[in-house]
């Protein structure tokens, strides 16, 4: 079985979509985010952005391997919002991604089937407005080495096509490279078969 090491997310924030239903107004967004603190920064923007709205439910999913979601309904009944959103982001197939509905209400109630359709339906826009992308999932790690083993540790980079994150250049060297998930282990072991040259997962 080969290793999964790529996953999809959104290239940019999309465009802001407008779902109506029953003069009740629903905009889409779709933002790329790798935290939480991310996710409260638009949250706080588009609050600012449409002070008048009474509804921005959301959901989001983090992480690769690991992941980590929350869907917030926000004020309308409990799992008509955050899910439907929610069941989108899944259905997309993406991650490390937020997905904001707000929505202005227009003096008409939808009932709780016709609230889960619009959000659905609203997020679902949201995301076929996105651009999705395919990422690797890569592995850090730092390689601390005597100055003298500087080309020994340059020529395994060059060769293998790490990236280098950073340096520091001394007596003593430390770089922070990273790989693909898949290469990860085969990295380890050349740089620890070297003399001389220590290599730890950050």
């Amino acid at each position: 079985m080969s290793l999964k090491d790529t996953y999809n997310t959104i290239a940019a924030p999309s465009a802001e979509i407008l779902y109506k239903e029953k003069n009740s107004k629903f905009f889409g967004y779709a933002f790329p985010v790798t935290n939480e603190e991310e996710i409260k920064r638009h949250l706080e923007q588009l609050r600012k952005h449409h002070h008048g709205a009474v509804h921005f439910c959301y959901a989001y999913q983090l992480g690769t391997e690991t992941l980590t979601f929350r869907a917030n309904d926000n004020g309308e009944p409990s799992n008509s919002a955050g899910m439907p959103i929610y069941g989108q982001i899944q259905s997309f197939g993406v991650t490390n991604i937020l997905v904001v509905v707000v929505r202005f209400f227009g003096g008409v109630k939808l009932g709780v089937g016709g609230l889960i359709s619009a959000y659905r339906t609203a997020a679902e826009m949201s995301l076929e407005a996105s651009e999705i992308i395919e990422k690797t999932i890569n592995i850090h790690f730092l390689i601390s080495f005597d100055y003298k083993n500087m080309n020994k540790v340059m020529r395994v980079i060059k060769e293998k096509n790490l990236d280098i994150i950073s340096q520091k250049m001394d007596e003593s060297c430390q770089i922070e490279i990273a790989t693909r998930k898949k290469n990860a282990e085969n990295i380890v072991d050349i740089f620890s078969n070297l003399f001389e040259i220590e290599i730890q997962k950050i």
